[in-house]
């Protein structure tokens, strides 16, 4: 009775945990559990009816005794050294086995109502358990055993034991529908570990998706999953905008690690939503700068207002969050346009990014702008010329260019 509990305790275990811990071992225990019970059901039905039928019939309750025997020994060996592939194995070949030499000993097909058919219960079991490859050995041991028993089937059916047709009956009742109810079950449970798995892929798929689309613009991430793992693009015209906090580094010193990041999240959460609604592309953070991109990766004719507008838009978003936080907040914005390379970099941390002198410039605006200004090179002032006003700055200096001339943006023209 111990033995039994300690059994049935162990399946039980392995049920559960296959059910909740759905991975390809667990459910390879769970599944293999649910045929050694059905079948331990079933050897105590053939035992109790043909005991029943008298001591002459003794070598042929035998057969499901043996199994029960050999299933509880390799039980307790799978038990104690842990050796999940010798319980499998044995239950598998016992599963195989025993039907065969049932209907053996009863007396072939006719006398035992088909028993054998029990034995399809080993390769489907090894199926799910060993998987494809492992499993055609044992399904051709099943069709082996099948071809065996119907060449010898007059051999047996002579040496037959009268069975009556009441119990040829119900054996002929327990056979198929025992059979067809253990596959279904068996085959009910894999499938619902399997749509459950699937559903689980489909959530981890949509946040690789979005993980990919946070790191990369939704083209981009498009031609990555096709494959194709080279992207450098040239565009003719875009507009990049650089924006950088004023004295941020000499106000962070006065924070603590969690208010400066809480602080920057916030100001660059704003910022993000303004890309979002102008349909720019953000192309990276570097402390306490933000640089952004209109017309690449997708190309379009305004790019130069599109990123205008969210540059004065950035100005009421710094000055609002000013207010709620009580922090003195200030930044100087440049904007340049012109011919750039956009593409990805790295093999395992992608990142796209843009080069060429077009994204100097713009980073050479920032840095000679005045504070709470945006910035413009002659290049974005004469697509703007028509629709916003622009004060001259003559002879700035540029590093790397020389004196330049330059626009600092007014406003919006009437």
């Amino acid at each position: 009775m111990a033995t039994d509990l300690a059994n049935s305790s162990i399946f039980a275990r392995s049920f559960w945990d296959g059910l909740l811990n759905p991975t390809s071992l667990s459910l390879g225990r769970a599944i293999l559990s649910i045929l050694v019970v059905a079948e331990t059901l079933v050897s105590f039905f053939w035992i109790y009816t043909l005991s029943s039928l008298g001591e002459g019939y003794a070598l042929i309750a035998a057969v499901p005794y043996f199994y029960l025997i050999i299933s509880y020994f390799s039980l307790f060996i799978f038990y104690q050294f842990k050796r999940f592939e010798y319980f499998t194995f044995t239950q598998l070949v016992m599963l195989l086995v025993m039907p065969f030499f049932m209907q053996w000993i009863i007396g072939g097909f006719e006398a035992s109502s088909g028993v054998a058919i029990w034995a399809i219960l080993s390769p489907v079991g090894a199926l799910m358990i060993l998987g494809t490859r492992q499993s055609t050995p044992w399904f051709l041991l099943f069709v082996g055993l099948a071809f065996l028993s119907w060449k010898l089937n007059n051999y047996f059916a002579i040496n037959a034991m009268p069975i009556p047709n009441g119990v040829k009956d119900a054996f002929f009742l327990m056979n198929i529908t025992g059979t067809a109810a253990i596959l279904y079950g068996v085959l009910r449970f894999f499938q619902v570990q399997k749509e459950r798995i699937m559903h689980s892929l489909e959530i981890e798929q949509a946040r690789s998706e979005q993980l990919l689309l946070n790191i990369l613009p939704a083209p981009i991430a498009q031609r990555l999953k096709d494959y194709d793992m080279r992207i450098a693009d040239h565009y003719e015209s875009v507009t990049v905008m650089f924006a950088d906090l004023i004295n941020f580094t000499h106000m962070s010193d006065k924070m603590s690690p969690t208010q400066l990041i809480d602080l920057l999240s916030q100001i660059f959460l704003r910022f993000d939503q303004l890309a979002d609604k102008y349909q720019v592309e953000k192309i990276k953070t570097i402390g306490d700068a933000y640089m952004v991109v209109s017309g690449a990766p997708i190309v379009c004719d305004n790019h130069a207002h599109r990123m205008i507008e969210m540059a004065l838009d950035m100005q009421v978003a710094l000055k609002e969050l000013s207010e709620s936080t009580g922090i003195n907040l200030s930044m100087r914005i440049g904007i340049n346009t012109g011919p750039v390379v956009a593409g990805v970099i790295g093999s395992s941390k992608f990142s796209y990014d843009l080069w060429g002198d077009t994204v100097n410039m713009a980073s050479r605006m920032e840095e000679t702008s005045l504070p709470n200004s945006i910035q413009v090179t002659q290049e974005t002032q004469q697509l703007l010329a028509h629709d916003y006003v622009f004060s001259s700055r003559k002879a700035v200096e540029v590093k790397g260019k020389g004196m330049l001339d330059t626009f600092i943006l007014l406003g919006r023209a009437a």
